[in-house]
């Protein structure tokens, strides 16, 4: 930028000082990273099942299996069962077989209203070892 003082031409060049825009970009900075590092996520904690680990099985503990089909019929032993007579099969199997689990596999198009009923069976047959398959 050119000025005239007094008849006299100098050249000046004028500057930005950027130091206190970086100093406010660095200060902005490191207090992001430091409250980003404190932010902790909440969610579940699952514990993986040991890999190495073989499963061992025990012949005579046989589970007790619960299908329920797409249009929400429920067979247990490859029977078909009728809604209300879930809990009495589920006894009878379990006082066969105290120590077996109940498996319930639900078909992905089924209600959640039968999965509800027939957990709630298990449950008041007296099992405690309930499992939820994936079909």
């Amino acid at each position: 930028m050119r000025r005239r003082f007094g008849g006299n031409t100098e050249e000046e060049e004028e500057q930005i000082n950027l130091t206190p825009m970086l100093d406010v970009v660095f200060i902005m900075l490191i207090f992001f990273i430091v409250t980003a590092t404190f932010i902790k996520e909440s969610g579940l904690d699952i514990t993986q099942p040991d890999v190495d680990k073989p499963k061992t099985i025990d012949p005579d503990k046989k589970s007790i299996v619960v299908r329920i089909s797409s249009r929400n019929r429920i067979v247990i032993a490859q029977r078909d069962v009728d809604f209300r007579s879930v809990r009495a099969n589920i006894e009878r199997l379990h006082a066969e077989n105290p120590e077996a689990p109940v498996i319930i596999q639900p078909h992905k198009d089924s209600e959640t209203n039968t999965l509800i009923h027939v957990w709630d069976s298990a449950q008041l047959a007296g099992v405690t070892n309930i499992s939820l398959a994936g079909s």
